[in-house]
């Protein structure tokens, strides 16, 4: 049987092996997901990693004053930005042939590349709110907690991302 989150928290507060492993796997699939989301595949594994590493350094600041899941999309949101940061002073060189296409065939495939298409060309801030809300499903405190804003900040966001979303996926060839 597994311990209660609250006894891996403070395992991982006395920096038991045992109890960050338990913490790990509680939880990095949902990090890794979110990462895929904010920083693309190719990264997400790296990005993760790093999460896991400032969540493990940083444990001790997290007081339970919120909900534990809450604290750790902040840490790991704040990655995902530090990243997306980095690779825009580091930018990327564009390869000359074309990747191998996805085995994936059909329509849903087709709409799921061209949202992450889209979502990709979103700025990083409004990336992060969409996914956040739509995707991991985040309440709009619990959005407002992990951002530190205002719940009138996460409304206007959300609806300004929705709204360039929405005008990235007619770009991209999207019809409603």
């Amino acid at each position: 049987m597994t311990e209660s989150l609250a006894d891996i928290i403070s395992g991982c507060q006395s920096n038991e092996r045992s109890a960050q492993q338990q913490l790990y796997e509680l939880h990095s699939r949902r990090v890794y997901r979110l990462c895929v989301r904010l920083v693309g595949k190719q990264d997400a594994s790296d990005v993760t990693q790093q999460t896991f590493l400032k969540v493990f350094r940083t444990i001790h600041q997290f007081s339970g004053g919120s909900r534990f899941e809450t604290w750790l999309h902040r840490v790991t949101v704040n990655e995902c930005l530090q990243h997306t940061r980095s690779r825009i002073r580091r930018p990327e060189i564009a390869l000359n042939v074309d990747p191998v296409v996805s085995s994936q065939t059909g329509l849903a495939a087709e709409s799921a590349e061209l949202l992450q298409a889209a979502l990709d060309r979103l700025e990083p801030e409004l990336r992060t709110i969409f996914v956040l809300r739509e995707i991991e499903e985040l309440s709009y405190a619990e959005l407002a907690e992990t951002l530190d804003v205002s719940a009138g900040t996460v409304a206007s966001r959300l609806n300004r991302a929705r709204t360039h979303l929405k005008e990235l996926l007619t770009q991209l060839g999207w019809e409603a």
